[in-house]
C-alpha cells in the first residue's frame, strides 16, 4: 500500500466542483457535468488502484488507458445507432446547438465509460481482497470454439439481428447480451481474454467485478444525469414504471451485463489492433 496520489484528490476536488457548479447552473458544468464528473471519478479510482497495488491503468500503462478511452468512442456509437433506428429507449435534451461543441462532448463522455467500469472493477477486486494472479489466468488459455462456442456465437449473432430487421423498443435486452454471446467465444478462440477462459481455468473474480462494476457506475451515472442541464430520457417500456433518477427501477439490471459487454467489445479490438504490452483488464 503506498501514500494515496495527489492526482486523486484533484478527481475529488473535480467531482465536487462539477456537482456543486452544476446544480447552481453555472457553465460549462451545467451543460458538461457528466464528461467533467467522469473525467474526476477516473482519476480518483485510478489513485486508489495505485494506492493499493502500487501501480495502475494511467499511471503505469497511460497509452493504453487512452486507447480504452479512443476505442469507447465507436463502441458506444453502436449503441446509439441501436436506440436511433431501432430501439428508441432514450433521447437527449439540453445539448450544445453548436453541432462541433456537441460532438465534442459526445466524444469526451464516450470516452469515458470503459475506462470507469474497468476502474472501478478494478476497485471492487480491490476490496475484495483479490489479487490479479489469482483473478484470471496469464496468458489466457486458447479455447477452441467447438459446439457451446459456435452455438453462443450463432445465438449472438441472432440476439443482435433481431432489432434490426424487427424494431421494437421492447428489444434492448437482447442488444445489451448480443455481444458478450458473439464475441466472448470468439475472443476465447483467440488466446484473448475472456469471461469463458476465466471459467475454464476456474476463475470467477473478473464477473464479479465486472457485474459489481456494472451495477455501481449505473448508479453513478443516473444520479449526475438527472439534476444536469445535457441529459437523456428514457422511454424505456419496460414495468414497473418507478424510476430511480430517470432510470425505471427495471433497466437498473441492464447495467451489470453492460459492463460485460463492454469488457468483450473492448478485448475484441484490442486483439485486432494492439500490439504492445497490456494490462488484465478488470482484475
Amino acid at each position: 500500500m503506498t501514500v494515496f496520489p495527489l492526482y486523486g484528490w484533484l478527481g475529488v476536488a473535480i467531482m465536487a466542483a462539477s456537482e456543486i457548479l452544476m446544480l447552481a447552473k453555472v457553465e460549462p458544468f451545467w451543460s458538461w457535468h457528466t464528461p467533467i464528473a467522469w473525467t474526476g471519478y477516473i482519476l480518483f479510482t485510478d489513485a486508489f488502484v495505485r494506492s493499493r497495488r502500487g501501480d495502475s491503468l494511467l499511471s503505469t500503462y497511460p497509452i493504453e488507458a487512452a486507447f480504452i478511452g479512443a476505442a469507447g468512442i465507436p463502441l458506444w456509437v453502436i449503441f446509439e445507432a441501436y436506440n436511433t433506428y431501432t430501439l428508441h429507449n432514450w433521447y437527449y435534451i439540453g445539448l450544445p446547438e453548436n453541432l462541433a461543441l456537441r460532438y465534442f462532448g459526445f466524444a469526451w463522455a464516450f470516452a469515458t465509460i470503459s475506462i470507469a467500469i474497468f476502474l472501478t472493477a478494478e476497485c471492487v477486486g480491490v476490496l475484495r481482497g483479490a489479487r490479479r494472479e489469482d483473478e484470471a489466468a496469464t496468458p489466457p488459455p486458447v479455447i477452441p470454439l467447438g459446439v457451446g462456442g459456435g452455438v453462443s456465437v450463432v445465438i449472438g449473432a441472432a440476439m443482435l439481428l433481431l432489432p434490426i430487421v424487427h424494431p421494437s423498443d421492447w428489444l434492448a435486452a437482447p442488444v445489451w447480451l448480443g455481444f458478450i454471446f458473439f464475441l466472448d467465444p470468439l475472443n476465447a478462440a483467440n488466446g484473448a481474454e475472456s469471461i469463458r477462459g476465466d471459467w475454464r481455468e476456474g476463475h470467477t473474480g473478473r464477473l464479479k467485478n465486472l457485474l459489481a462494476s456494472g451495477l455501481i457506475c449505473g448508479f453513478i451515472w443516473e444520479f449526475w444525469n438527472y439534476w444536469a442541464g445535457s441529459k437523456w430520457i428514457y422511454t424505456v417500456p419496460v414495468p414497473p414504471h418507478v424510476k430511480i433518477f430517470e432510470m425505471p427501477v427495471a433497466g437498473f439490471f441492464g447495467f451489470p451485463p453492460f459492463a460485460v459487454e463492454c469488457f468483450t467489445m473492448y478485448v475484441f479490438v484490442r486483439h485486432l489492433v494492439w500490439r504492445r504490452a497490456w494490462r488484465p483488464v478488470a482484475i
